[in-house]
């Protein structure tokens, strides 16, 4: 069976082999901290072990439920922010059909999201869908008191008991938070709504592969075990061998530094099928949050191609010579489709005619790939064989163990966020919040 494998060569112009292999002590060391726990933010490394260890009772649990909400439910508003999300998210939108009357036929449900951003429109809008729509809610916070998913859960949870009725709304409610305290937590316990845990030690950004992503996915009728199967391989591959040369994750981890430390500060995530676009979303949270402080950190961006490169392709090929590319390359796609003969040929494409579009696809990836090293943009590549659950469970666990190596490299703790929190003091300040009367102060100066 293939597998993930890691591609650098097309960094090689740029860097040189001895400047990766230097790093092959240090990344020694990060393993050893994380899987001893002796590093900075250990306490939320339950993440690390999870693919392998995770209970086939609470994998039963999660599935029930999932079929529940499946009968019951045309539609499944998942009401979550970052981590909360974006996770299920990725993964839903890889391996679902990629169009709403397609997952109809399919049977399962709509797999909707709220909570993630404060637009009045789009909860009205939301809320007109689901006054036609059967529908259940997840929702998904460690506190319950986060502004963009109470508000949302707020607002939902008062839609689906006008609509259904107080008992029958209890019944469509499932909340994961917290094991003991907080506010969902209390509120969850009084309603009676069925509960699932976030493990206190696993931050939000690496808890897809905890019930916060895997209700959701599979309330969306993916297989979940699957995922969990390609995580454990991934996992179980990195602890053998932390070697650059035969381990992906390690590779990955050394390269991306050492470009770093050449000025090479903005990484791209490139994806050539749209189905990967909220991956990419993932992988900015991810590595973003992760590595983004003390005043260091690669920025992480991304792009899809091949649309983009009729729009941002002009200043990856010719801007500021301050980024790499990490290209996330699909080996077989799920159909097959080929370039139809025409006769009149007015479009001058019968030279593509028999060919498969994932043939045309690649060529404009390998094209890509060499005209923008030619350029002075290095090239990563992360192979993966198929989109399935396996690979992605793989392509999940590869970059959230590559995000935490690599965040030690930086010397930063990987897994904390506190300049998050700034903009929520301001904003509580602006909204007058009980208690915040000296940041309201502090901001009327700069407001005037």
């Amino acid at each position: 069976m293939e597998h993930i494998n890691f591609d650098y060569s097309g960094a090689l112009n740029f860097i040189e082999e001895k400047e990766i292999l230097s790093l092959q002590d240090k990344i020694n060391e990060n393993y050893e901290k994380i899987y001893n726990k002796t590093g900075r933010g250990s306490d939320f490394l339950g993440w690390v072990n999870l693919p392998s260890s995770f209970s086939t009772d609470l994998i039963g649990k999660i599935e029930k439920t999932a079929s529940v909400l499946r009968t019951k439910s045309e539609v499944v508003v998942v009401v979550g922010i970052g981590g909360s999300y974006l996770g299920a998210r990725a993964v839903i939108e890889a391996l679902s059909p990629q169009f709403n009357l397609l997952k109809k036929k399919q049977g399962n449900p709509v797999v909707l999201f709220a909570g993630f951003n404060i637009s009045e429109d789009y909860h009205n809008e939301l809320l007109q869908v689901l006054n036609e729509k059967e529908y259940s809610l997840i929702v998904i916070s460690k506190s319950g008191t986060t502004t963009e998913p109470a508000i949302a859960f707020r607002l939902l949870r008062r839609h689906l008991e006008e609509k259904y009725g107080v008992d029958e709304a209890r019944k469509r409610i499932v909340a994961i938070t917290d094991k003991e305290k907080g506010a969902l937590k209390q509120l969850a316990t009084e309603e009676g709504y069925e509960t699932f845990v976030v493990p206190d030690d696993v931050g939000g950004r690496f808890s897809v592969l905890t019930p916060v992503g895997l209700l959701p996915i599979a309330v969306a009728g993916i297989d979940i075990k699957e995922l969990l199967k390609g995580a454990a391989y991934m996992e179980k591959t990195v602890a053998v061998d932390y070697s650059v040369k035969n381990n992906p994750v390690s590779a990955y981890a050394a390269v991306r530094n050492v470009l770093y430390q050449k000025d090479k500060h903005v990484e791209i995530l490139v994806n050539y099928m749209p189905r990967l676009h909220y991956i990419t979303e993932w992988w900015k949270q991810l590595y973003g949050e992760s590595e983004g402080k003390e005043g260091k950190g690669i920025f992480p961006a991304g792009v899809d191609f091949t649309a983009d490169l009729h729009s941002m392709g002009q200043y990856l090929q010719e801007g500021m010579r301050i980024m790499f590319e990490t290209v996330i390359s699909i080996k077989q796609p799920k159909t097959e489709l080929r370039v139809p003969e025409d006769e009149a040929n007015l479009d001058n494409l019968n030279y593509l005619a028999g060919k498969r579009i994932h043939e045309v696809n690649e060529k404009a990836e390998i094209a890509t790939r060499l005209a923008h090293i030619e350029g002075g943009v290095p090239n990563l590549t992360v192979n993966v064989p198929a989109v399935s659950a396996y690979y992605i469970g793989e392509l999940i666990y590869f970059f959230e163990m590559a995000c935490a190596v690599s965040g030690y490299i930086l010397d930063v703790n990987p897994f904390d966020q506190p300049g998050v929190e700034a903009y929520k003091k301001n904003m509580f300040a602006l909204l007058g919040k009980p208690g915040f009367d000296e940041e309201v102060e502090k901001l009327k100066k700069h407001l005037g």
